[in-house]
């Protein structure tokens, strides 16, 4: 039972990843259209951050599902 619970854990935070990678995109995007030169560079460095931060946890939320994927295969065989 724990380990249902982990698998549904690790698939919300990896939903929630995807949900900040699209809302940094969607924010990047909609730097180019400010007209406040000022703003425009705080929007689209604060995008890139939030894009680089996602894109990072979500790697490592991968990166954990694929090993212990490929651990509890290894125990079965």
């Amino acid at each position: 039972m724990a380990m249902l619970f982990w698998w549904i854990r690790q698939i919300i935070l990896i939903l929630v990843g995807c949900f900040f990678l699209l809302f940094g995109i969607q924010l990047l995007i909609s730097a180019y259209r400010l007209k406040n030169p000022f703003w425009f560079i705080m929007t689209f460095f604060s995008s890139n951050l939030i894009i680089l931060i996602s894109g990072a946890l979500l790697a490592g939320f991968i990166y954990r599902i694929i090993a212990v994927h490929r651990n509890r295969s290894g125990d079965e065989e």
